[in-house]
């Protein structure tokens, strides 16, 4: 009976983590973090490279170090930090995934005393110690099993395609960085696109053909784009395809999808 309860606690608990953090908290923290970006007038690179940490590697993590889903080969992290988890606590953690991208590709990372500055502004009914910074640092790094390799995220992969894309074909110059970043932007507040963020090279891939399709004038659809970047990434063209439906149907509105499902996608 006693196994019977412990299986049903177990399963209870990995419905609340695949719940987790729910679709409008993580737009909220992703929302907090894009404005921190702003704020902070940080490089591209800079930003996606926190997003990437955030988003992608300790807000999936969080429920199996705090001991959700029945984890039990993973070690779990204990903070004051983390219980209870508030809302303060994950917008601390957003901006501590800020400095450590910072600290890898700047020369003069953002101090910390800067970052609790702006927090003391932004973050509401909290203010956190330059101390506390140092500990969510540390708990994050736990958190995320010291995983911080910067070069695995769809930034810098969309990067380098669309630098390869405007040595091949003059309707590079169409494609503006721009673009691709807001699609980038949409999809991470999207929480029903963040199975996208499983693959950052298709992710790249897919959001550079779906630049070409909103950015690119039609009549002069003469690269193929889709069978470039699928010979280029390696990944199967349906594949490329399906990503490429799934972002249009979210940063485009109803009516300019209407639009788009005329579109004969031989591209």
């Amino acid at each position: 009976m006693e196994t019977d309860d412990e299986d049903h606690a177990m399963v209870e608990a990995a419905d609340e983590a695949s719940a987790w953090p729910g679709s409008s908290r993580r737009r909220r923290l992703l929302e907090f973090l894009l404005h921190v970006a702003r704020r902070l007038d940080l490089r591209p690179v800079v930003k996606y490279t926190a997003l990437s940490f955030f988003a992608d590697r300790l807000l999936p993590a969080l429920p199996r170090k705090m001991g959700f889903c029945g984890a039990r080969g993973s070690r779990a992290v204990s903070s004051w930090l983390l219980e209870p988890l508030r809302d303060s606590n994950l917008e601390l953690f957003a901006l501590v995934a800020v400095w450590i991208a910072s600290k890898i590709h700047e020369l003069k990372p953002l101090s910390v005393k800067s970052l609790k500055a702006l927090g003391d502004r932004i973050i509401a009914d909290q203010h956190f110690t330059c101390r506390d910074f140092a500990n969510a640092e540390l708990v994050f790094m736990e958190v995320v099993e010291y995983n911080i390799g910067s070069l695995n995220i769809p930034f810098i992969y969309l990067e380098e395609l669309l630098v390869q894309f405007r040595e091949i074909s003059k309707l590079g110059d169409h494609l503006n960085m721009d673009v691709c970043m807001e699609i980038l932007d949409v999809l991470y507040e999207t929480e029903d696109c963040s199975w996208l963020f499983n693959s950052p090279c298709q992710l790249a891939a897919s959001a550079l053909v779906t630049a070409y399709v909103i950015s690119v004038p039609k009549q002069t659809w003469e690269f193929p784009i889709l069978p470039w970047v699928t010979f280029t990434t390696s990944y199967d063209e349906e594949e490329i395809m399906k990503a490429v439906l799934t972002i249009l149907m979210h940063v485009l509105n109803p009516d300019e999808m209407k639009g788009k499902d005329k579109i004969d996608y031989n591209i």
